[in-house]
């Protein structure tokens, strides 16, 4: 394995670790906070949003760390599902809602542009076959 596939698959199990937490965070202590993220206009009750997507993240970031085969796939995934989250980031950052220690304009707007960054980590990390 090369340097640089070794970095990836670590990369790799870093954020299907996160993603696993994240999820977990959803589903159970950090509920609440997560609803604050959920933009008004979404057609669903926020709290099933919050549990669907922390069974998203978990199953995801479960994904990552235990079957490296299927990598490409579920890291283009989890870049998808990066992507689909903004609107949420979006709506907390216009409706000043409150969250996560996100209690200012400035603040939420940083939380904004790290969107990119998980859609990166998460494409660049997969894009290596594990044997």
């Amino acid at each position: 394995m090369t340097d640089q596939n070794r970095l990836r698959s670590i990369a790799r199990i870093a954020l299907g670790t996160t993603l696993v937490f994240a999820g977990t965070s959803h589903l159970t202590f950090a509920r609440e906070e997560f609803r604050a993220q959920v933009p008004p206009w979404v057609p669903l009750d926020v709290d099933d949003v919050v549990l669907m997507s922390g069974v998203v993240e978990v199953g995801l970031g479960a994904i990552l760390v235990a079957l490296p085969r299927e990598q490409r796939r579920i890291g283009a995934l989890a870049a998808a599902f990066f992507t689909a989250i903004v609107p949420g980031n979006v709506a907390q950052y216009t409706q000043h809602r409150d969250a996560f220690g996100l209690d200012t304009d400035a603040k939420r707007a940083l939380r904004l542009l790290g969107q990119p960054v998980l859609v990166a980590w998460a494409w660049w990390s997969t894009r290596t076959r594990t044997p």
